[in-house]
């Protein structure tokens, strides 16, 4: 997806631009209101990003414009502004998610996702699910079972979690980030070996013992899990 983002901190930004960036998004990054509306009303986007307190033309501001313009691009407001009456006059600029920091980059991506699908008028999710199948795997979240051509394999509770989130996210590619944030529930440590290490776990269990490998190894960028 094409992305533009309107965010003016200095490090927040980077990040999440950078974050975006590993899972494959191109991403537009703006810092001054103004810039951000010119574009936006130039070029095709399909998700905006928008900061609530930038100098000068603020993320609301540039909402409402391009909603007078009839430019129906999903907008998602990020914003330390928490409140319940600032969440419905976001709402009512027209946005149409609303995210207040500090955040998980994980919960920010799903929520990037899940706009991307509605503006391609398939939004669908598998969040209900308690059976997870991918090829002749099979994950059952309610009795904790996991098998593979019959055979059941054994998994620690954190393995059960890593291997969910992956099923859960099959095809598409899943960044060391989002792992540590939304498996392990940590901020970013450039130090810890906790993902290889339990990706390689995990990997002999599911994928070893078997002709047909599911886990597969992005060098530099993360994990593609899928038949």
């Amino acid at each position: 997806m094409r992305i533009l983002l309107l965010e003016d901190d200095n490090q927040l930004g980077p990040w999440i631009v950078g974050g975006l960036r590993e899972e494959g998004h191109v991403v537009d990054h703006f810092i001054d209101g103004k810039d951000a509306l010119i574009a936006a009303m130039g070029q095709d986007f399909d998700v905006l990003i928008l900061d609530r307190m930038v100098p000068g033309l603020d993320g609301l501001a540039v909402l409402k414009s391009l909603r007078a313009s009839k430019n129906k691009t999903p907008a998602l407001f990020l914003t330390a502004l928490g409140e319940v009456d600032a969440r419905v006059e976001g709402f009512e600029a027209g946005g149409d998610d609303y995210l207040t920091k500090p955040f998980a980059f994980a919960e920010l991506s799903a929520r990037v996702s899940a706009l991307g699908r509605r503006r391609d008028g398939g939004e669908t999710t598998d969040a209900a699910k308690t059976v997870l199948r991918c090829g002749d795997l099979t994950l059952d979240l309610l009795s904790r079972h996991c098998e593979r051509q019959g055979q059941t394999i054994d998994l620690m509770a954190k393995e059960f979690k890593l291997l969910e989130y992956l099923m859960r996210r099959q095809g598409r590619l899943v960044t060391r980030t989002m792992l540590l944030e939304q498996v392990w529930d940590m901020s970013i440590d450039p130090t810890t070996s906790v993902v290889e290490t339990h990706i390689s776990r995990l990997r002999a269990k599911i994928d070893k013992p078997f002709e047909t490998p599911l886990l597969r190894t992005r060098w530099g960028e993360g994990y593609v899990f899928g038949a």
